[in-house]
């Protein structure tokens, strides 16, 4: 059985403003390698297709890096990171 996936307030508010989604985020931790990150934290990074405009740039690429920590119930996504990859402005 898959654990429940909780965002932090602030990784809610992480999602908003660098444009991710919690499918994203979701995706990215169910099929992604885990890696060790600071403070005893883990990350991992999925790339999806973007080929949309982004702040005035159009990037080919969305990388999405979310820190969390595996609990024992659940996974609490701390923050999220997303890497805009192979743009071309307008």
């Amino acid at each position: 059985m898959l654990k429940p996936i909780r965002f932090s307030r602030h990784a809610q508010e992480q999602l908003l403003f660098r444009g991710s989604s919690p499918r994203e985020v979701e995706e990215a931790i169910r099929t992604g390698s885990w890696e060790p990150a600071e403070l005893g934290r883990l990350e991992c990074r999925r790339s999806f297709s973007f080929q949309q405009e982004w702040h005035g740039v159009v990037y080919a690429t969305k990388q999405v890096r979310p820190i969390f920590v595996d609990e024992p119930d659940e996974i609490v996504v701390v923050t999220v990171y997303v890497y805009y990859l192979c743009g071309e402005r307008r």
